[in-house]
């Protein structure tokens, strides 16, 4: 991947993909059943082939998506304590990421990320700004899906450091001891830097890609 986004099969395979679940969406009889369901094997063989994932699982996700496809909305949480930022450990690959997750549908976005500081560290929060809104097709590890991500400047109201299912350590980091083992789909560097700039700045404006 460069700085201009992800590898152009990609792009053509989540493409054909969204085609393929927004044309079942609408499909009117059998035959443009077959013909957008046959799209979406084509997409699943394009990542396989090319990303190294295995077919069957994969033509299964591709298949239960349903409804007109949109990117995807993943909501996260800085939230700083005597300058410092909460990380969490996720204990699906051992990284460290601020705490965050996929909007559910009926969610306030603010709200969302909120929720998701209490259920993975244990911390009460109140969103105050946005960081900013990043495009995830232009952050490695690249995704199967496409993403936007929504990072909001949170206030600590109450709690206390808690792991949970999904967590499997909490604790607060100076810009400077960032941990390098990033959970970097979550929480990527650029998303750090630009969380302790929005703290530090009252006048900081939300960047955006």
């Amino acid at each position: 991947m460069t700085d201009l986004g992800p590898p152009r099969w990609l792009e053509w395979a989540r493409q054909i993909q969204a085609h393929s679940q927004t044309g079942l969406h609408y499909a009117a009889n059998d035959y443009e059943r077959q013909r957008y369901t046959r799209l979406s094997e084509i997409a699943a063989e394009m990542v396989s082939e090319c990303g190294g994932l295995e077919y069957p699982p994969l033509a299964e996700v591709f298949k239960a998506q349903i409804g007109y496809a949109t990117p995807r909305i993943d909501v996260r949480g800085a939230v700083f304590q005597d300058g410092r930022l909460l990380l969490v450990r996720e204990r699906a690959d051992n990284g460290w990421t601020m705490p965050g997750g996929w909007a559910d549908v009926g969610d306030v976005p603010s709200v969302a990320a909120e929720r998701e500081v209490w259920e993975e560290a244990g911390f009460q929060v109140r969103a105050r700004r946005l960081v900013g809104v990043y495009d995830a097709n232009r952050i490695e590890p690249l995704q199967v899906f496409h993403a936007y991500k929504l990072v909001f400047l949170c206030d600590l109201v109450g709690g206390q450091a808690r792991p949970s299912s999904e967590t499997s350590e909490v604790a607060f980091f100076a810009q400077e001891e960032a941990p390098k083992d990033l959970s970097p789909a979550r929480t990527p560097p650029r998303v750090i830097q630009d969380a302790f700039a929005a703290l530090r700045d009252p006048a900081f404006t939300a960047v955006y890609d």
